[in-house]
């Protein structure tokens, strides 16, 4: 009799469980949505200076916003900020000061309305140069040298989450941060993909490249 209970009171407990296990959140422990439009907010005040109130930059050192995967910003503003005690891994101290004060829901806010901006520019920098052209959709077998499309995509649109929109960047930032990425001036880069890939091309490469980049749609 005393083995029935116990066996009886097992089941009832896990049942209890599943149950509860098996209820959606309720209103007060769901994750909050985001919300492009408080990302408008707080764009407006902190990185509209730089990167202009709809994402689109007039300044090459600062890149365009409008139309990158929100996904990427998200983790770019996270890498910025500095937390527990810890450098931050994306070390910048002007991007380090604009993201102090932000919280996470405000980055992702934030990541969402850039993401919902339309991307603008002109093709003036952007010449289809033959070898920039053939680095870029295939690469270099003999150096080991992946195609950029392979991961960016044929027109530079890249993969939310993995990897980003450069088609149509300004070519003085792509330069800048393949250059950082070569250094190991800039290394947020999972599995260090583009450390590997910038270390093999040389200057005149990564110029030939950035410009192609920039007239991709």
């Amino acid at each position: 009799m005393v083995h029935r209970f116990i066996a009886l009171s097992l089941a009832l407990a896990f049942a209890a469980t599943a149950q509860a296990a098996d209820k959606p959140a309720s209103a007060e422990t769901a994750a909050p949505k985001v919300d492009a439009a408080k990302g408008q907010q707080v764009a407006a005040q902190i990185c509209a200076a730089c990167h202009n109130p709809d994402g689109n930059s007039a300044v090459a050192a600062n890149p365009k916003l409008a139309g990158q995967h929100a996904d990427y910003l998200y983790k770019q503003l996270k890498n910025f900020k500095a937390d527990g005690g810890k450098p931050a891994e994306r070390n910048n101290p002007i991007m380090g000061g604009m993201v102090a004060a932000l919280t996470d829901q405000d980055m992702k806010n934030v990541a969402a309305f850039y993401a919902g901006q339309t991307q603008k520019g002109e093709l003036a920098k952007a010449q289809a140069i033959e070898a920039a052209q053939k680095l870029y959709r295939a690469g270099d077998a003999a150096r080991g040298l992946p195609a950029c499309a392979a991961c960016h995509g044929p027109a530079g649109a890249g993969i939310p989450a993995q990897y980003p929109r450069i088609g149509g960047q300004f070519s003085e930032y792509t330069e800048m941060q393949l250059k950082a990425f070569r250094t190991g001036e800039r290394g947020n880069d999972p599995n260090k993909t583009m450390r590997a890939v910038a270390a093999k091309m040389s200057d005149v490469e990564i110029k030939a490249v950035s410009d192609y980049v920039a007239g991709l749609r």
